[in-house]
């Protein structure tokens, strides 16, 4: 383990000290579609009610993540606010959800001297120029933001924001807030180039970055593939650190968000609950993390559909070797794929005719 005895806990050189070393900063995410696919959390309202019903397995999934390359435990507090909580009659839960799952993620972090962050993100109440909804969205962020400051996480992730507006509060919450914690804030893109308040998405990256966030840059929204048009504009107008964490979805020129892909037998819409039918696969994110760091992203990760093993993938394509490395795929192992000539088993060649469906006559 790195770093220097402080306190009796090691010390980190925090997420912009870092970057400016020319570090590549791994952050998993997509805890919300995971545990809907494994059947802890209601799709529709994607509210993390898991942290305080199940919360071992928030932090074994932290851990999978960790062993899978994440350089950063971010708490699982998306949807997490008090109008969300409302709406499923949990609100006077709200401090409780938060706190415990600040809690498991700074308790794995220390574990394996990561870097910590707390979880911020869009909200329903949102409506530009309503200045009473942005005084009710300025204290759900404030709230939060407090709850963060207190159980001392690293740096703040304010995400999935639709409205350049939205972002932009968040940004202020948490440098009024935040006592000076840094801020990574994300837009996310739909079908059309531009925030949902109409500001071409560079354009709003930009404005981000100049009004003091320490990274700016897209989550969610678009798979690997048509995000990364997108980010080549990102990165001609931005001049820091840049992030990119698309779905783990195949998302097409057609179809460029995961929202709107279609069943090619039904012509139904996939989401929210048929998506695993347009899945990516380990090597895309292979691809893509190559393409995005020639880019020039440095803050890189995978939002909805992200699982460790294509997290791994991620990793190992930037060169790290997290410790699931020890479990990546070895040809030469299998008996019927793998084989070197001379040392084949009898029926080798055979068994894998089959398999392919290339039976010999």
């Amino acid at each position: 383990m790195t770093g220097q005895l402080t306190n009796n806990k090691f010390h980190r050189p925090d997420i912009i000290q870092r970057l400016r070393n020319g570090e590549t900063i791994l952050v998993a995410e997509g805890y919300m579609w995971e545990f809907g696919r494994r059947g802890y959390l209601k799709y529709g309202g994607f509210i993390p009610e898991v942290v305080l019903e199940h919360p071992d397995l928030v932090e074994s999934m932290h851990e999978e993540f960790v062993h899978a390359g994440t350089d950063v435990v971010e708490a699982f507090t998306y949807y997490a606010n008090r109008e969300k909580l409302r709406s499923i009659g949990r609100e006077d839960e709200l401090e409780k959800l938060n706190r415990t799952a600040l809690k498991i993620a700074k308790k794995v972090a220390v574990r394996h001297n990561k870097l910590t962050a707390a979880g911020l993100c869009n909200t329903p109440l949102y409506v530009p120029g309503d200045g009473t909804c942005t005084a009710k969205v300025k204290e759900m962020f404030k709230e939060q933001i407090k709850w963060a400051t207190e159980e001392k996480v690293d740096f703040i992730i304010a995400e999935t924001f639709n409205d350049l507006g939205e972002a932009l509060l968040a940004l202020e919450c948490i440098k009024e807030f935040g006592n000076g914690l840094p801020a990574v804030i994300t837009l996310t893109p739909y079908g059309p180039d531009i925030t949902t308040d109409d500001v071409p998405i560079p354009e709003a990256c930009r404005r981000l970055e100049e009004a003091g966030a320490a990274v700016v840059g897209l989550n969610c929204g678009r798979g690997p593939e048509t995000m990364l048009p997108l980010l080549r504009e990102v990165r001609k107008v931005c001049k820091g650190p840049i992030a990119a964490l698309p779905v783990a979805f195949r998302c097409t020129e057609d179809s460029k968000t995961f929202q709107s892909l279609k069943d090619p037998k039904t012509g139904e819409y996939l989401y929210p609950v048929d998506l695993d039918s347009a899945r990516c696969n380990s090597s895309d994110f292979e691809k893509f993390t190559k393409e995005a760091l020639e880019i020039g992203v440095t803050y890189l990760g995978i939002c909805c559909g992200n699982c460790a093993t294509y997290f791994r993938a991620m990793a190992e394509a930037c060169g790290k070797t997290p410790p699931s490395s020890k479990y990546t795929y070895e040809p030469s192992l299998s008996h019927v794929f793998g084989a070197p000539e001379g040392q084949k088993y009898t029926r080798a060649d055979k068994i894998r005719e089959f398999m392919l469906d290339i039976k010999k006559n």
